[in-house]
C-alpha cells in the first residue's frame, strides 16, 4: 500500500492533531449505567474562543441547576421557537383533536425542523401574539416576539437558556400527559438531516447517548452539509430558516424585549432533555464570529456541550477527530461502491469508534485503505479525510 500522507499537508495536520489532542481527542468510555454526575464546585462549561454562549442545565431529580452561563441572555431563537408554536397549537386541546394535516405539520416541524410548517402556524395563529400568549402562560421573563421591523420572522423571537428550561419543565411536569407524550415523542424522533438539508444532530444529540429528545436551531449559515432535501417544500426553503429569517441574515442588532438581540452573527442552538426519566434539561445557545462555517460551529457547540455537567447523561465511547474536505460521504461499508448514508458538514469533528481496512481510496496526493467507523452515523468514512498525519489513526482500535 502506498503511503497516504505527503509533505504538502504534514505540517498542517501535525499542528491540527496537536491542537486536537489538547482539546477534544481523548477517548471517552460509555457509562454502563446512567448514574448522575457529581455536583461541580463551580461552573465547568468550556466555551470555545470567539463563541458567545448562554447555557443552563437543570437536574430535575434535585431541582437544581448544575450549569448556568449567561442563562438570562437573549438570543434569536431560530427554530427553538417551534416549541412555543407547537405548545400554542395544543393549548387547551388534545393532540387527538388535530386534523391530519395539522398533525403532519407538527410532526415534521419538530422532527425535521420544517420551516414551511412553522410559517403556516405562525401566520394562521396570530404571529407574534403566539409568543405573547406563551410568555403569559409559562411565566417567561426573557422571551419576546420578533422586533417590529421583522414581524413575520418567527426565528427572530428572543429566547434565553433559563426560559428554555421553563418551557421544558412545563412540558414535562405541567402539560397534559397526551400533549407531553406527543410532543416529546416527536423530539425523540429528531432526524439527522432536517428538511432544509442541515445536519441537526449537533450539541446534545452528538454528545450523549439516547435517551434524549431535542429541538435544535440554526441561522446564518450557507450550507448544512447533510444529504439534499427530498421534498419540494424543503427545496424551496433557503439556508436561513426560510420565513424564520431573511436570506443571508440581518446586518445589524435589533432590540427585542428589554435587551438587544444579535440578528447578525451565525447562531447554533441545542435544547432538550437527557437521560432516563428525562432527568436533565439542557439549553445551549451560541453565536459565532461572522463567516464561521457550519462545520466549525457544529464542532464548537459539540465541545461546549460535552464539557457540561449533565446528571443522568451517558456519553458515547470513541475518539473525537477533526475532518477536512467538503461533501465527505458516510457509507454503509468500507468501500466506495457501498451506499451513502449522508454527507458530513465541511470540516466537522466526528466521533470515531474503530477503524478497519477496506477498499483502497485515492485522493491525490493521498492513498489509503483504512476506514473509520462513525457509530453515531452507523457508517464509515475513508481515513483520508481525518485530520491526522498517518493512514491508521494511533490509539483507535481495529474494528
Amino acid at each position: 500500500m502506498t503511503s497516504a500522507r505527503g509533505a504538502v499537508r504534514a505540517g498542517v495536520l501535525t499542528a491540527a492533531l496537536a491542537a486536537l489532542l489538547c482539546t477534544t481527542a481523548t477517548t471517552v468510555s460509555a457509562a454502563s449505567t446512567e448514574s448522575p454526575s457529581p455536583q461541580p464546585a463551580a461552573v465547568q462549561a468550556d466555551v470555545p474562543a470567539g463563541v458567545t454562549a448562554g447555557v443552563a442545565v437543570f437536574d430535575r431529580q434535585t431541582g437544581t441547576f448544575t450549569e448556568q452561563v449567561n442563562s438570562a441572555a437573549q438570543f434569536r431563537s431560530a427554530s427553538v421557537v417551534k416549541l412555543l408554536i407547537a405548545l400554542d397549537v395544543l393549548w387547551n386541546r388534545s393532540p387527538d383533536t388535530l386534523s391530519a394535516t395539522d398533525r403532519a405539520r407538527i410532526d415534521t416541524m419538530l422532527r425535521g425542523s420544517d420551516d414551511p410548517a412553522a410559517s403556516t402556524f405562525w401566520s394562521n395563529n396570530g404571529s407574534g401574539a403566539i409568543v405573547d400568549r406563551m410568555v403569559t402562560r409559562l411565566g417567561l421573563t426573557d422571551t419576546a416576539r420578533p422586533p417590529s421591523t421583522h414581524p413575520g420572522f418567527w426565528g427572530y423571537t428572543a429566547l434565553s437558556a433559563r426560559d428554555t428550561v421553563k418551557i421544558y419543565r412545563h412540558l414535562l411536569d405541567a402539560a397534559p400527559a397526551a400533549t407531553r407524550d406527543y410532543l416529546l415523542g416527536n423530539l425523540r424522533q429528531s432526524t439527522r438531516c432536517a428538511t432544509d438539508g442541515y445536519d441537526q444532530h449537533f450539541g446534545i444529540a452528538g454528545s450523549f447517548n439516547r435517551p434524549w429528545a431535542v429541538k435544535q436551531g440554526w441561522s446564518g449559515f450557507s450550507s448544512g452539509g447533510c444529504t439534499a432535501p427530498t421534498t419540494a417544500a424543503a427545496k424551496a426553503a433557503d439556508a436561513d430558516e426560510a420565513a424564520g429569517e431573511p436570506a443571508g441574515g440581518a446586518a445589524a442588532r435589533t432590540s427585542a424585549g428589554a435587551d438587544a438581540v444579535d440578528l447578525s452573527r451565525p447562531a447554533l442552538h441545542s435544547t432538550g432533555v437527557v437521560g432516563s426519566g428525562d432527568r436533565s434539561i439542557v439549553a445551549v445557545y451560541t453565536l459565532h464570529p461572522s463567516g464561521t462555517s457550519y462545520g466549525k460551529a457544529y464542532t464548537d457547540i459539540g465541545r461546549l456541550t460535552r464539557s457540561l455537567n449533565v446528571p443522568g447523561a451517558s456519553r458515547p465511547a470513541g475518539t473525537w477527530i477533526g475532518t477536512w474536505g467538503s461533501g465527505v460521504r458516510v457509507r454503509t461499508q468500507a468501500t466506495t461502491e457501498s451506499g451513502t448514508i449522508t454527507t458530513l458538514p465541511a470540516g466537522v469533528e466526528v466521533l470515531v469508534g474503530c477503524q478497519k481496512r477496506g477498499q483502497q481510496v485515492s485522493q491525490p496526493p493521498y492513498v489509503n485503505d483504512w476506514w473509520a467507523h462513525l457509530p453515531q452515523y452507523g457508517g464509515y468514512i475513508t481515513n483520508i479525510y481525518l485530520s491526522v498525519p498517518d493512514n491508521q489513526v494511533p490509539g483507535v482500535p481495529v474494528c
